[in-house]
């Protein structure tokens, strides 16, 4: 949600600063624009819509300085528009902001009141021209970059430049990512370390309430009342050329196939092949005395956390509760003490998922947090961190991330189980055994793309369409529920099977697809019923099954994709890539934008 990147230096900053942006397209927009030096004077450029737009701007007209900053916007505060875009700016000051300013209208009036004049309808240009009347004051702009930063309230990534301080940036962060890259001679600021990729593998991840002055030869780090403090300088693995496309139509195509490959570095991390056991790293609690767990995110992690659930309650024999971040801590449930909170999230800065670790933290909770990005806030605000070896994932709607989750998931129940004394080691033999199956398994998948293309043409007619499972089926259906709304913009609902006939069965005609998880598991025979009760009412059937009930799906399905039969165990996990694959042809189909589809962002970092 958002992007921010700046650099001052001696190169040409806009083009940098642009490239920075082009990489944090993942995160969602819906405006952009550059403010430079130029001159000693700040200058800007904007416009709404995608980076193309912005590009065109600055074809006709460009931006020259060697400070600059850059924004990605997604609306929050006023329309996505041109005058809404960042940078917001005065003739002293410009700035950048992610994340929601809460009293924004508070801080308006008294600036109206010394008249200051607004232009737009953010929250974000109250930080400009609080910023400008500090200036106007005859304070420096640390001084008032400061003493503005002591009187915000909300969520913030910050970054200013000034009029007439060629080399100087000063930036801020409270719940909101902020990181500081190093180079030769120049130095940088992003959103996340993927927007400094090319330019730097030398970060410093910000701490909520540091603010930070950078200049040409460094930076300086101190909190918001001006106190020194001092900051861990790390080196990212992440390289330049890990978000490439190779050859692939979309981000999305090529996540989707690389499941295989994030499926088995996560095992590498977490299994012993040699004697098929879970080796997790070590805990400041007992996984043994863990009295019940609970499991609590966002979106498609949410449904990783569902799929968990099933597991750790029927294999570890563990009571579990499970809750979306955004309602958890307003429910303000009753949670023992020594309890553990499971926290899944791609980003480890999502805003509601971070808010209810805190929240749980608070209740003396011990926190594990399954997470791909291993320096982020969730990170190192947990007791033990799972890292899920995705890679960078570009594409808004999550893919490989869901299956790598998926996969730790599976690993901390085993793990929980031995601990537990619900699984022996024959158990835990077997159950590895599925699991280090599995990357092979998923690479079959692909074979099944001509099915899954004839399923998309039906999918894409149709103006509703349902998703069905049972068991640890359902988060599947709810899962490839949620992909086609998100891209393809088609209304789709999921629901356990059984439930189907109280109530949503009277939506069946020939109009509305309904797609259908049924792998042979226990649960084959009770899915196949109520599949034939939607086909005696007209439904037209689209299965996704495995070899052992292919036999008995082809009886009543329109079509149906066969994937290989897996252990019960991992089959949710196989049983996703396909109901995703469905979702990127049907948006294939149907022309939209798949890696960056309308109103979404990649890491909701605003509650």
């Amino acid at each position: 949600m958002c992007g921010i990147c700046g650099v001052v230096g001696l190169r040409h900053a806009t083009p940098i600063v642009f490239e920075g942006l082009r990489r944090l397209e993942y995160r969602g927009y819906d405006s952009a624009g550059i403010a430079t030096l130029a001159n000693g004077r700040v200058e800007r450029r904007r416009a709404a819509g995608k980076l193309d737009n912005l590009a065109h701007v600055l074809e006709e007209n460009p931006l020259p300085g060697t400070t600059g900053i850059g924004h990605t916007r997604w609306a929050t505060h006023g329309a996505p528009t041109t005058c809404n875009a960042h940078p917001h700016s005065t003739e002293r000051v410009a700035i950048v902001h992610n994340g929601i300013i809460e009293n924004f209208e508070t801080l308006r009036r008294e600036l109206e009141a010394v008249g200051q004049v607004f232009h737009t309808e953010t929250d974000s240009e109250t930080i400009a021209l609080m910023v400008d009347y500090h200036l106007a004051q005859g304070l420096g702009p640390k001084e008032a970059a400061l003493k503005t930063l002591q009187r915000l309230e909300g969520a913030y990534a910050i970054a200013m430049i000034f009029a007439g301080h060629e080399g100087l940036m000063i930036g801020a962060r409270h719940n909101a990512p902020l990181a500081v890259g190093y180079g030769d001679g120049e130095m940088f600021l992003g959103s996340d370390s993927l927007a400094l990729a090319p330019l730097t593998r030398r970060i410093t991840y910000m701490d909520d309430g540091d603010c930070v002055v950078i200049t040409p030869a460094g930076a300086e780090f101190m909190t918001f009342d001006g106190t020194p403090v001092t900051r861990k300088e790390q080196t990212t693995a992440l390289v330049a050329g890990a978000i490439g496309k190779d050859g692939y139509r979309h981000y999305m195509e090529k996540e989707l196939h690389e499941h295989p490959l994030v499926i088995g570095q996560t095992l590498q991390r977490l299994v012993d092949p040699a004697s098929r056991t879970v080796v997790l790293p070590d805990m400041p609690f007992d996984l043994a005395s863990v009295p019940r767990a609970v499991i609590t995110a966002c979106g498609s992690a949410f449904y990783a956390g569902m799929i968990g659930r099933y597991w750790l309650e029927d294999i570890a024999r563990l009571p579990v509760d499970i809750d979306v971040a955004s309602e958890m801590r307003y429910r303000n449930p009753p949670l023992t003490s020594g309890s553990l909170g499971v926290l899944v999230s791609q980003s480890g800065e999502t805003a509601d998922t971070l808010a209810a670790l805190r929240s749980l933290r608070e209740k003396a909770v011990h926190i594990l947090s399954i997470l791909n990005v291993e320096q982020s806030t969730m990170a190192r605000e947990s007791a033990v961190v799972l890292g899920t070896v995705a890679g960078p994932e570009i594409s808004v709607a999550s893919t490989k991330a869901f299956t790598a989750q998926l996969t730790v998931l599976a690993c901390l129940t085993i793990a929980t189980a031995r601990a537990r004394g619900t699984l022996d080691t024959a158990g835990e033999e077997a159950l590895v055994a599925a699991l280090l199956d599995l990357p092979s398994r998923a690479a079959d998948v692909f074979t099944s793309g001509d099915a899954i293309r004839r399923m998309a043409r039906v999918v894409a007619e149709a103006r509703d369409v349902l998703y069905l499972g049972r068991g640890s089926m359902f988060p599947v259906a709810m899962e490839g529920a949620l992909k086609l709304k998100e891209i393809s913009y088609i209304h789709a609902e999921a629901y356990a099977a059984g439930e189907m006939k109280h109530g949503p069965i009277s939506l069946i005609d020939r109009t509305v697809p309904i797609v259908a998880s049924a792998p042979y598991t226990p649960l084959f025979d009770k899915t196949l019923s109520n599949l034939q009760e939607a086909k005696a009412r007209g439904g037209r059937l689209l299965v996704f099954t495995d070899t052992k009930g292919a036999d008995r799906v082809s009886a009543i399905a329109e079509d149906m994709v066969v994937l290989p039969h897996v252990h019960d165990f991992v089959a949710p996990i196989l049983q996703t890539i396909p109901v995703q694959m469905l979702a990127y042809e049907v948006a294939v189909l149907k022309g939209t934008d798949v890696d960056q589809p309308r109103n979404l962002a990649k890491s909701v970092t605003v509650e």
